[in-house]
């Protein structure tokens, strides 16, 4: 590669340095250090070949993974927005009903009151002396009396009701203050993964095809590496637990979808991204589990490594903000990023944090 070309790459890289470190939020892993303004000028002389694409290569890395970690907070707020807006609907019936009660309350206590008036509402004395048989008088005053009770039982109704809908409108309000505040978390999650996902494909297409070609050549490489270091640990001879039936259904469904395109957001049928595919795989088990990488480490049963067993998820980086479905012998099925299609993978390719096992 000639030096004002690798210049073209180092200077990419530099710029992509600069939206990196100017994004906001700390929970991304640390972005790989940038290129010296030395550096900038030119390749040295005594540079490997390929040193500036893996340099782009840890950048592409860093930035698809910070990506990856604001895709996890936009699937959550998506959550959220999707519960809260249930809620609101189901609260919105409720009071639909509370107020139709209301109404119906109204027009029995306004038939009631009608009734009292048509009787005159002559004192107990007066009718006692009218009435041309007293038994049927004392008749009357017991009925008088279960009208009275049924009367004070209908105004406390009526005062039930309304309180009822006094609190479900305070409530209303609430959860839309929260909604709103779901949405707004949702629009800047979506910008986030938006600005990380263009600096990445920026950066790719200012590479030709052969530097493309040899770019995932490094990528490829790197996991293999990571992959071998891990199998040399042994880990593999303690690993020999049998899929349970869900997990087996789970990856069924996660295999069959190798080849469909990452898309981030997605759960499936056509796209899916890291927690869409795994989410997708156990509800296809008949087993919910939660939508993010995060959540799903954070909820779900945690088992050890050399326990795991097929259908298990393995979560990777600090920070939780990628996920695979372990498919047995040592290799997981996942959606890597964008750009790339649902695949197998060595699972230990990637830095482990942590398993987990939805039926546990």
């Amino acid at each position: 590669m000639g030096t004002g070309r690798r210049g073209l790459i180092t200077a990419a890289v530099a710029v992509i340095c600069a939206v990196t470190a100017a994004a906001p939020g700390t929970a991304f892993a640390a972005p790989a250090p940038a290129p010296s303004p030395s550096a900038s000028a030119g390749a040295s002389p005594t540079a490997a070949p390929g040193e500036d694409l893996e340099a782009v290569r840890e950048r592409l890395d860093t930035l698809y993974r910070q990506a990856a970690r604001a895709t996890d907070l936009y699937n959550a707020a998506e959550e959220k927005v999707r519960k809260q807006s249930a809620e609101l609907a189901g609260l919105a019936k409720k009071t639909a009903e509370g107020r139709a009660r209301l109404a119906g309350l109204r027009n029995r206590a306004g038939a009631a009151a009608r009734a009292q008036y048509r009787t005159g509402g002559l004192p107990d004395e007066a009718r006692l002396m009218l009435s041309d048989d007293p038994r049927e008088f004392l008749d009357g005053t017991g009925r008088v009396l279960q009208g009275e009770r049924a009367a004070n039982g209908l105004i406390g109704e009526l005062n039930r009701a309304q309180e009822d809908l006094e609190l479900y409108a305070r409530d209303a309000s609430a959860r839309w203050r929260k909604l709103e505040e779901s949405r707004k978390a949702e629009v800047e999650a979506r910008k986030r993964v938006e600005k990380r996902i263009e600096a990445a494909e920026k950066l790719e297409s200012q590479l030709e095809q052969e530097e493309k070609e040899r770019l995932a050549r490094l990528e490829r490489e790197a996991a293999q590496r990571a992959q071998t270091a891990w199998l040399g640990s042994g880990v593999l001879r303690e690993i020999d637990g049998k899929a349970s039936e869900q997990g087996r259904k789970a990856v069924e469904f996660a295999t069959a979808q190798v080849g469909k395109p990452y898309e981030w957001g997605a759960e499936g049928p056509e796209t899916f991204d890291c927690s869409g595919l795994t989410s997708r795989a156990w509800a296809a088990a008949g087993l919910a589990v939660p939508r993010t990488s995060q959540e799903q480490w954070r909820q779900l049963k945690r088992v050890d490594v050399g326990a795991m067993r097929p259908g298990d998820l393995i979560v990777y980086f600090a920070d939780a903000s990628h996920v695979a479905l372990y498919v047995g012998d040592g290799t997981v099925v996942h959606a890597p990023r964008p750009g790339r299609t649902v695949t197998t993978a060595g699972a230990g390719s990637m830095p482990i944090l942590g398993v987990v096992r939805p039926d546990a």
